[in-house]
């Protein structure tokens, strides 16, 4: 869907970064909004992606309510809730893509879904009472692109343990140290790293 707008909705703030990092060094215009960022930048992301400079937004459920923005082509749904609090999130997400109804376009939903979240997505299905069309990654499409994500990634994980020290060496303290990047990463934890692996 060349030209489209996307929103991409992770859990976590770092999750924003690590993606759109990945995004961008794939050649893609992706930028991050989230709760970690000062209101000034959140706006500054906003006003990019409305404006077209920027055609991917990843967010947080930070950006699932009280935004306006009045088309999005795409929203992906790259981590899904895992418990009740948070499955409402997931709908605000969806009604996103519901937007473009306005505009007499269709939009598209798509979760990303592994076998350990099979079980949280079947009773998201209970909770809006409809079963959603399933489309299994085909493993020769993502094998082709497999070596060039996985770079994207090791350079993306580096420019963030890059900027982790680098905020350690002017502190003298860091809100997370190379090992926590590391377990963030799945790089020392491998039940972690199935979200990477998709």
């Amino acid at each position: 869907m060349a030209g489209s707008t996307s929103m991409v909705f992770t859990r976590t703030c770092d999750s924003t970064r690590l993606l759109a990092l990945i995004l961008s060094n794939l050649g893609l215009k992706a930028i991050p909004i989230n709760g970690h960022m000062t209101q000034s930048k959140r706006l500054g992301a906003l006003n990019l992606f409305k404006s077209g400079a920027r055609n991917i937004l990843i967010c947080t459920d930070v950006a699932s309510r009280g935004l306006d923005i009045p088309i999005v082509d795409v929203v992906i749904n790259y981590d899904i809730p895992t418990n009740s609090k948070t499955k409402p999130k997931l709908l605000d997400s969806l009604s996103c893509a519901l937007r473009t109804a306005r505009a007499g376009r269709s939009g598209v939903a798509i979760s990303l879904v592994n076998q350990y979240e099979l079980e949280w997505y079947i009773q998201i299905e209970k909770l809006i009472g409809k079963k959603l069309p399933e489309y299994p990654a085909q493993e020769e499409e993502v094998l082709l692109l497999e070596e060039r994500v996985s770079e994207a990634k090791r350079l993306s994980v580096m420019k963030m343990k890059e900027e982790a020290m680098g905020k350690k060496k002017r502190r003298g303290e860091s809100d997370y140290g190379e090992e926590d990047i590391d377990k963030y990463l799945g790089l020392k934890d491998k039940k972690s790293s199935k979200k990477f692996r998709r």
